[in-house]
């Protein structure tokens, strides 16, 4: 997909009008995958609120066998327990449901709407520089940035891209264009 923004500020038509730079020319657009991908850190997950969940389902049988309603206070940490288990499943794929990508010849946006969060744009140089890190197959992922994270240990990278594309080789050969032109 190719197609040329006009960068004149009164053109309510074009919604890239504003955002790209004079003569820069966008080169494709997609969206992630939307299926569930389990990863290792995803399985993890859901066992430990599985366990989690567990344990607090087997405390509130026997809390409710002795009487009372103490075995309520055992629903905060099934909850949560549940919700830990959604979120490992689910989570990563509402963050995908609501991406979009695009490649100029001069940048790469990633464009996210979430309801509570807002709309971000973030825009990263595609330079001789830059490193081009992919992972091809059926879904591929190219990463060419990073942020950075705390923890409670330090900080930690975190890679930023397109990630989970089906035209991931026609995506990383335009990058690598751009990156010899700019040379």
């Amino acid at each position: 997909m190719s197609a040329t923004a006009t960068t004149a500020a009164g053109d309510a038509t074009d919604p890239w009008a504003g955002l790209l730079d004079p003569g820069e020319e966008i080169l494709w657009q997609g969206r992630p995958d939307t299926g569930i991908a389990l990863k290792g850190s995803t399985i993890f997950l859901v066992l430990f609120g599985l366990a989690f969940s567990g344990f607090a389902l087997v405390w509130m049988v026997l809390a409710a066998s002795a009487g009372g309603m103490f075995w309520a206070f055992g629903l905060i940490h099934f909850s949560a327990g549940l919700g830990l288990i959604f979120f490992a499943i689910w989570g990563d794929q509402v963050r995908r449901r609501r991406t979009w990508y695009t490649l100029t010849d001069r940048r790469a946006f990633i464009a996210t709407d979430f309801p509570v969060v807002g709309r971000k744009l973030q825009s990263y140089p595609i330079e001789p520089g830059t490193v081009l890190d992919y992972s091809p197959g059926d879904l591929s992922d190219i990463h060419f940035a990073h942020r950075t994270r705390r923890t409670k240990n330090g900080t930690r990278r975190i890679p930023v891209g397109f990630e989970r594309i089906p035209e991931g080789d026609t995506v990383y050969r335009l990058m690598r264009d751009i990156q010899r032109s700019a040379a």
